[in-house]
């Protein structure tokens, strides 16, 4: 999304402050911008700041919360594919662009499992070594991994080596940002 839509907050919605990644309360009738949906995610401008509020809280901003994924079958067996696709639907609240064509996955793992789940594990980093939302964007996209059929675990370290630098981001990412 990449127009504004200002709405009023429907009930106490809890909300991650961005960048510091300190955990709020927007209270009811708050208005808020929402600036960016994506990923499942929204990030809205309210009371001079950036907060990011999650999937389950939909509702808060007037949005039908989308259900979780039903928990696998076990024996389903994951692709490599799969786990690239499901880390594209993880985004920076503050960047229009997926973690990894924004270049912050460094490395990832399948490992196969006796009974053929997986465990998954993913290196990356973030844009700033004092961005305080590495904790949040981590847990999103673990939470994604661990939903997928047939992955039983999955690890997300943040790691700041090598940094990060704008050079790291995709072709498709640098035209998302209108770099090219």
């Amino acid at each position: 999304m990449h127009h504004v839509t200002s709405v009023e907050l429907k009930r106490d919605c809890p909300a991650v402050q961005i960048p510091s990644g300190t955990p709020v309360t927007l209270p009811l009738g708050t208005p808020v911008d929402i600036t960016q949906t994506l990923g499942g995610t929204y990030t809205v401008h309210a009371h001079g700041g950036l907060y990011r509020i999650a999937a389950a809280d939909a509702d808060a901003l007037g949005f039908e919360v989308t259900p979780e994924p039903a928990t696998p079958a076990s024996g389903e067996t994951v692709t490599e594919e799969q786990v690239w696709d499901v880390l594209r639907t993880c985004y920076d609240p503050e960047i229009p662009v997926n973690i990894v064509d924004l270049g912050l996955v460094y490395s990832m793992e399948l490992q196969r499992r006796p009974g053929g789940r997986a465990a998954v594990q993913v290196r990356m980093t973030l844009t700033a070594p004092g961005c305080g939302m590495g904790g949040v964007i981590a847990g999103d996209a673990q939470q994604k991994l661990v939903s997928l059929p047939g992955v039983e675990e999955a690890n997300v370290e943040i790691v700041w080596d090598p940094q990060w630098h704008p050079s790291m981001i995709s072709e498709q990412g640098r035209k998302m940002l209108g770099l090219d």
